[in-house]
């Protein structure tokens, strides 16, 4: 997941263009193939299919047309481009003819990132679906369809908000890092972000050659925290035929200090002891797993209801 390029000011969010290239050239020489999004559906359900690497850009920055665009369209590497709707045409973001020359072409595609880009978690239900509803219309009228895929703004969601894009769209994509495979739920579907921080060439080597660490479930379903929430009662239910289980480690920022978690093994189920509450805004865990060389990753991210009193 990336989204600004060569903003060199805002360097949680942004990539240069010469590392983002690199990235690509790295995905070539290691033989892996770009994922067309819009082959995303057939191919979600295909078991032990081989793996490919799906590129996502969120915001719509003016900068990934006039930076990271042309690059892509020589090259034809596939991407998703999530556009929230209301910033659009302002200052540093796209315009819809520019949305709409990038919409045109067969190895991209358009998804839904909401309307507004607000913390959308932080509003009422009925101002969330608003927000939704608002960006749909304007979609329909630029564009004449909805997106099908969903990127939730900041990769934060409540049980409600998935509930809800469940029932509208197809897939939805999260900002917490992992591989997607057939056992992830379709609608908090991982991402590795990257920016100028965790894009260094070493650890994107690394991240492209993960492989999937799969559940069955995880517990809690609802990934919002409150104050007799948090921490929660954190619980991953795992495949029975699943192997090396044992060789799992997980690290969490409860505190906001990222340490080794306290982790236990029963019954084919994975649970942590948190040591504190996850303070606002996020709280993150990252599992990864030696399966006999294989590395596989998940992570999970709990966004924490922020009292404003």
């Amino acid at each position: 997941m990336y989204h600004r390029f060569n903003e060199n000011k805002y360097p949680s969010t942004n990539i240069k263009m010469d590392i983002f290239m690199e990235h690509m050239n790295i995905i070539r020489s290691s033989n892996f193939d770009f994922h067309n999004p819009n082959n995303f559906a057939e191919q979600f359900n295909i078991p032990k299919a081989k793996k490919k690497i799906l590129i996502t850009i969120d915001d719509a920055f003016e900068s990934f047309y006039t930076e990271a665009w042309p690059y892509l369209k020589k090259n034809k590497i596939p991407f998703i481009l999530f556009v929230s709707t209301e910033p659009v045409g302002k200052r540093g973001y796209m315009t819809w003819e520019q949305i709409k020359e990038i919409e045109s072409n067969d190895f991209a595609n358009i998804g839904h990132h909401s309307h507004t880009h607000e913390y959308l978690i932080d509003v009422s239900n009925e101002e969330f679906i608003l927000d939704i509803e608002t960006a749909n219309k304007i979609f329909v009228r630029e564009l004449g369809y909805i997106p099908s895929l969903f990127s939730y703004p900041f990769g934060e969601y409540s049980k409600f908000m998935k509930d809800y894009i469940s029932k509208n769209f197809k897939y939805a994509f999260g900002q917490h890092s992992g591989v997607i495979d057939l056992n992830k739920d379709k609608f908090e579907l991982p991402r590795f972000p990257i920016n100028e921080k965790y894009g260094e060439l070493k650890r994107f080597k690394s991240i492209i050659n993960y492989f999937p660490l799969e559940y069955k479930k995880i517990f809690p379903e609802e990934k919002q925290l409150f104050e007799n929430t948090n921490p929660p009662s954190f619980k991953v239910e795992f495949f029975k035929e699943q192997k090396n289980l044992s060789n799992i480690n997980c690290y969490s920022n409860e505190g906001d200090v990222w340490e080794k978690s306290k982790t236990s093994f029963a019954n084919n189920s994975l649970t942590i002891e948190f040591r504190e509450p996850f303070k606002p805004r996020r709280g993150r865990i990252n599992c990864s797993l030696n399966d006999n060389g294989k590395w596989r990753w998940f992570g999970v991210q709990f966004p924490i209801k922020v009292d404003k009193n």
